[in-house]
């Protein structure tokens, strides 16, 4: 009888993103047997097949965590307890966290270890020296351009990735950019971000945009590469135009550059700057919008475009990264080029005008598109793939 694969996901953080925590139970239920690494935010119940071995913040606990586990690798494993430490003196890892965060992995040996950011994989290197697959993601911002301006980075990223056993890239055009660091094509697999999706047989009613004012949405971070300026300079050409529209940002209150920015243009009475919200709030956001706007100049493919699509929220997003792996202009959304403010606000202009017939059509292949390429589902099955791939003939 085969044993059940065993996957450690490391992620810094329990509990970590959707996309994570959607991966972890998607790769429970197909019969992994999954453990967690990581610092340990809130207390998170171990599950079916799911093992939570993180560590608290605080002193005291963290000091039993790691008694734990000194005790067991002394008692049972010495020489590679010792060959660990070995390997640890030699980079300079040898604080108490370190141990706390190298130690569990060590003890319970995975098959996999998937690491989820590409920035941390040179201190997960070692893994590989006691037989342990290493398997690292590849999302926007650390490839794209991250290692641009961290010539630093860059280097770590060409001594490590022809080393890595595997990659798992949120998009084809990531894991093509992933290549210039000296990831082997044959070990990119694309697993794209997978959503659980609420049986429904009908969309919502539409609203005839022509009669209504336009709700324009954007979640994200208040980061350069989000492009919000781009998206404000196309909120005062609306306005030029005379156009009845609201545009709200999630995740950028107090930010004051883009504060200045609408005053100086006079949208302050069309923008709204709002502070980061959870998860249904913003689900609930994307139900009241017309538009979700994505001005991005940099991403993998965002989930929040995802998202919209599955919550029947016409989409309007720039043509950066991966988006054109899930987005036919004019079939299941809208692109425009990256930093033309001009372009956004004409083809917010072109929604505004869509009859409902229209609307209906690009949001019945919009939600096609997530059901057929972006189910949770399917990006565990992908992610199995990519695990069995690194693991090769070898017997499980």
């Amino acid at each position: 009888m085969q044993r059940p694969l065993k996957i450690a996901v490391y992620s810094g953080e329990i509990p970590s993103t959707t996309f994570i925590e959607r991966l972890i139970a998607e790769l429970a239920k197909s019969g992994c047997y999954v453990l967690l690494f990581g610092r340990l935010n809130k207390k998170v119940k171990d599950l079916n097949n799911i093992t939570v071995l993180g560590f608290r913040s605080n002193t005291f606990l963290k000091g039993l965590f790691l008694l734990r586990y000194t005790i067991l690798l002394s008692l049972f494993r010495y020489h590679e307890k010792k060959q660990l430490d070995s390997i640890l003196k030699k980079t300079a890892k040898t604080t108490r966290h370190d141990k706390v965060k190298y130690y569990p992995v060590l003890w319970h040996k995975p098959h996999v270890f998937h690491v989820q950011w590409a920035k941390g994989i040179h201190e997960w290197m070692w893994v590989k020296q006691f037989g342990i697959k290493l398997v690292v993601s590849l999302r926007g911002a650390h490839i794209n351009y991250s290692p641009i301006a961290d010539p630093l980075l860059a280097e770590m990223y060409r001594e490590t990735f022809p080393k890595v056993d595997g990659f798992h890239a949120v998009s084809k055009a990531i894991g093509i950019e992933a290549q210039n660091y000296g990831a082997q094509a044959h070990n990119i697999f694309v697993a794209y971000s997978g959503l659980n999706l609420a049986q429904k047989n009908t969309l919502n009613p539409v609203k005839n945009l022509c009669s209504s004012k336009l709700h324009i949405l954007s979640v994200g971070r208040p980061h350069w590469k989000k492009g919000y300026t781009y998206a404000l300079d196309a909120c005062k050409l609306l306005k030029d135009k005379g156009l009845n529209f609201s545009y709200t940002i999630v995740g950028a209150a107090n930010t004051i550059e883009y504060q200045y920015h609408c005053k100086d243009l006079g949208i302050q009475d069309c923008v709204t700057l709002l502070s980061k919200q959870t998860f249904s709030e913003v689900q609930a956001l994307m139900k009241q919008a017309n538009v979700l706007l994505l001005p991005s100049v940099e991403e993998g493919i965002a989930n929040v475009v995802l998202e919209a699509m599955a919550q029947e929220t016409l989409v309007v997003s720039t043509n950066c990264g991966g988006m054109n792996e899930v987005i036919t202009h004019g079939k299941n959304g809208f692109l425009v080029p990256i930093r033309d403010s001009n372009a956004i606000a004409k083809q917010l202009l072109n929604v505004y005008d869509l009859k409902p017939v229209k609307q209906q059509q690009i949001k019945i292949a919009a939600l096609k598109t997530i059901k057929e390429q972006h189910q949770s589902t399917s990006m565990a099955s992908e992610m199995l793939k990519l695990y069995k791939h690194v693991l090769k003939n070898e017997v499980i």
